[in-house]
């Protein structure tokens, strides 16, 4: 069997799966070489909606990039989600055209041969993604595909990733579950999922991540006066949507600076 050894830019949303799908690029023998996040315009921590991209936590990814120690190229989502059909079509004014653009940008600079993504679950995703990938002649990698969620979930925090919840919204999930790591509630995410057909890995929109540290990470990160900000009420008061704020972010050495979840956080 024939290994092809390619170098990677790592599209990184912050979350989990971006960062696994990293980890799993160097296991399986590529290097990384860069970065790629975009962001929605104003970039000052507020909540986007977006097809194709994770917005929570968007604005720390530079402190992510410093961590890893890789050139981050970085631009706004200025498109919207024109043509939502499962096959894409390029379209003008699109936000899949901005990662076009960015992917262009990086490569003007770093040498690179194919991209990464965290898909999961997401035929809308992977499917935008393999088409850039295409048109600019890369390989499109994706590693985490139709993977099973619990075992991959349970296959993350075994190999190191420190990821934590930044947004919520899902019944049996609240403001207490904010700042709490994938490894913490697991467990509580398969009893969700016995009830109300809840994504383990949070594919269906339940909840985001931030990830804080991890085995590729020279350096971690520690929040600073994190608290919950509720983005959306529910009206029934079963699901509202709320958000993780922070007043800063440290960069810490391994071990180093570590911080309490927020009050109020009690067992799943």
């Amino acid at each position: 069997k024939v290994h092809i050894y390619m170098r990677v830019l790592a599209l990184l949303s912050g979350g989990k799966d971006s960062t696994y799908a990293m980890m799993k690029c160097v296991e399986h023998g590529h290097e990384l070489v860069a970065l790629g996040n975009l962001h929605p315009p104003a970039d000052d921590g507020r909540e986007m909606d977006s097809f194709m991209y994770q917005t929570v936590g968007s604005e720390l990814v530079p402190a992510l990039a410093d961590c890893l120690e890789l050139p981050l190229f970085r631009a706004p989502i200025t498109g919207d989600a024109v043509d939502q059909r499962l096959i894409y079509e390029r379209t003008d004014g699109d936000e899949v055209e901005d990662l076009l653009r960015l992917l262009e940008a990086a490569r003007a600079e770093v040498e690179f041969e194919a991209v990464c993504c965290g898909a999961i679950l997401s035929n809308y995703q992977r499917t935008r993604v393999e088409d850039v990938c295409e048109r600019l002649g890369l390989v499109s990698l994706a590693y985490l595909w139709q993977r099973n969620q619990a075992e991959l979930l349970a296959e993350m925090a075994e190999a190191g990733v420190e990821a934590v919840l930044v947004k919520v919204a899902a019944l049996g999930l609240g403001a207490s579950h904010l700042h709490r790591s994938i490894r913490e509630l697991a467990p509580l995410f398969g009893r969700l999922e016995g009830r109300f057909g809840f994504h383990v890995c949070g594919e269906g929109g339940e909840y985001e991540t931030l990830t804080l540290d991890c085995p590729l990470f020279r350096r971690r990160l520690v929040l600073r006066g994190a608290r919950p900000l509720v983005h959306s009420e529910d009206p029934s008061g079963m699901a509202p949507v709320v958000l993780l704020a922070a007043d800063g972010v440290d960069i810490c050495g391994k071990g180093e600076g570590e911080s309490a979840p927020p009050t109020g956080a009690g067992a799943p």
